[in-house]
């Protein structure tokens, strides 16, 4: 089977439309981000709440005291989420990687400590966690802002 040969001259080659980068669309009003910025670390804290308390009982029945336990660390947990999520914009590339990076050491550390492994070991891994998710935060923040906290291109 032959097929022809292209002939000089031939269809011109399109280009293709220059993509912008913008904000992306704003598909929900205002005030549906007020009220995810409350409910997603209320959500979260609960599951992180559940998930201490699940650790700290072993596979035991729930008492009372391990219900407490779960709903006073899912506050603590939402709460200081909110404040981070409130404050970090706030701060310097660097120091916002650092915050977010000891909120996740700190949080896995703590669940891990609920397991019942050693507080050693429980600080190390937790360590390991947060500096992995600072090299990472770092990077994406260092890649995607100037120094001033503006997102660049």
């Amino acid at each position: 089977m032959a097929q022809a040969a292209p002939a000089p001259g031939g269809t011109p080659r399109t280009t293709r439309p220059a993509v912008t980068t913008g904000p992306p669309p704003n598909v929900f009003d205002a005030r549906v981000h007020r009220i995810g910025r409350l409910v997603a670390p209320v959500l979260l804290g609960l599951v992180y709440g559940y998930w201490a308390a699940a650790n700290r009982r072993s596979g035991g029945p729930v008492t009372g005291w391990n219900l407490l336990f779960g709903f006073v660390t899912a506050l603590v947990f939402a709460v200081v989420l909110m404040a981070l999520l409130a404050f970090a914009p706030r701060l310097r590339r660097e120091l916002r990687a650092l915050a977010w990076a000891a909120f996740y050491g700190c949080a896995f550390g703590f669940l891990y400590s609920q397991a019942g492994e050693s507080v050693i070991r429980s600080i190390g891994m937790s360590l390991v966690v947060a500096g992995v998710a600072f090299a990472v935060l770092f990077y994406r923040y260092y890649t995607h802002e100037d120094a001033t906290g503006h997102r660049v291109g």
